[in-house]
């Protein structure tokens, strides 16, 4: 077992005080924090504390004894650590996206390395050769979109800056109208967006828009993205997605595919060790729409929410992937649970003060995370009130 420091992602649509909170940090320079992650992924390396001060990355520990610290299955399977644990605060809304198939993402990824373009070129799609399958769950009120809708043609025929797309949805459905709107003009984008602005910005600055309309978002969007008269394509996929609500311990899977983005609050995020991502708007990084258009599925999503509810103090999260699952261990102060999984694991709590034993020993305070070996048998004992968040793979 050993205690690890995270990296802080500083993204634009990062808040300001959460993340600072859960570090004891001041921020003074108000900074946006966004991302703290704990993984292997060379985007964001994990600090590994081996104690008497000494440090090394989380990737160098693995790599020193893979059959130790990742079991033989693991590594024969996976060849590392397969999974990204993260804690995100979405400030504002993050990019539509997507994320590839596996062999999706390897041909992707050798084709940009053919012609050239850097890892950290601006107009880079495939950062790795993974896929990006990943779970949420909700660590306050939390709203994100999230699949089409079974309500496309509804919408479509009720607002009037979608009227006029009606025949392409009946003629070619989601597919055809998708691929339609995000290759319209400029001008006609502007031209659409302008007009609906004028209607719902007056709308939500006068508070009268509920989160579960889409003119709350649209009209959030218009006015924190879109400058100059220019609005962003990104705003016409609000209207053809779910808008999902999910309360504190609530989740969601999100495959392969599947078109979805984040909107407000604050989550723990569990995904495959990869950073590919595709976007098709409300962003200011690379959109190939192209590229997303072949990677999308254009299927009706029927949300499929992961209760908050305990059983016996463990909450578990299922997941539709062999790279990662996740749960969640409720103590009360004077509580001990003891833990062993059969692959490697880290355990993340937010808050509250406990004591750890398993190969070392060590007493954590606030917001603590440790990387746990394949069946190293731990100890927590809750000093307070905590929940351990545990990313491990399935049995």
């Amino acid at each position: 077992m050993y205690k690890l420091t995270g990296r802080i992602q500083h993204y634009t649509w990062g808040g300001n005080t959460y993340l600072p909170g859960l570090l004891h940090q001041s921020n003074t320079e108000h900074l946006p924090y966004a991302e703290y992650w704990l993984g292997v992924h060379p985007g964001g390396p994990t600090t590994v504390h081996l104690g008497q001060g000494a440090t090394t990355s989380l990737a160098a520990l693995v790599k020193s004894d893979i059959p130790r610290h990742l079991g033989n299955k693991v590594a024969h399977q996976f060849g590392g650590l397969p999974f990204l644990l993260k804690i995100l605060d979405v400030k504002d809304m993050l990019s539509i996206q997507v994320h590839p198939t596996k062999e999706m993402a390897e041909i992707g990824y050798a084709n940009e390395n053919e012609k050239g373009i850097a890892l950290d070129a601006h107009n880079r799609n495939y950062k790795d050769n993974n896929h990006k399958p990943e779970m949420m769950v909700a660590l306050s009120d939390f709203w994100l979109l999230h699949g089409f809708s079974k309500d496309i043609e509804h919408v479509v025929s009720t607002y009037d800056f979608l009227k006029s797309y009606l025949s392409v949805y009946t003629d070619g459905g989601i597919r055809s109208l998708y691929s339609h709107l995000l290759n319209l003009s400029q001008d006609q984008v502007d031209h659409d967006l302008s007009l609906h602005a004028n209607k719902i910005i007056p709308l939500y600055q006068d508070g009268k828009l509920a989160k579960s309309c889409p003119d709350f978002w649209a009209a959030r969007a218009m006015l924190n993205l879109c400058k100059d008269g220019k609005y962003d394509k990104g705003i016409y996929s609000i209207y053809l997605m779910n808008i999902v609500h999910l309360q504190k311990g609530e989740g969601v899977f999100q495959g392969a595919g599947l078109l979805h983005a984040y909107l407000e609050g604050q989550n723990i995020e569990l995904m495959s060790n990869s950073d590919n991502v595709l976007r098709a708007g409300l962003t200011s990084k690379h959109i190939d729409i192209p590229e997303l258009l072949v990677q999308t599925s254009f299927e009706v999503t029927h949300p499929q929410i992961l209760p908050a509810s305990f059983n016996t103090g463990v909450r578990r999260y299922p997941s539709e992937t062999k790279d990662f699952m996740m749960e969640a261990v409720k103590l009360s102060a004077g509580q001990e649970n003891r833990l062993c999984f059969d692959g490697p694991s880290i355990c993340l709590v937010l808050e509250g003060d406990a004591d750890w034993k398993g190969y070392s020993s060590f007493k954590s305070e606030g917001l603590t995370a440790v990387f746990v070996e394949p069946n190293e048998p731990i100890v927590v004992k809750a000093s307070t009130d905590l929940e351990v968040f545990v990313a491990t793979l399935p049995a």
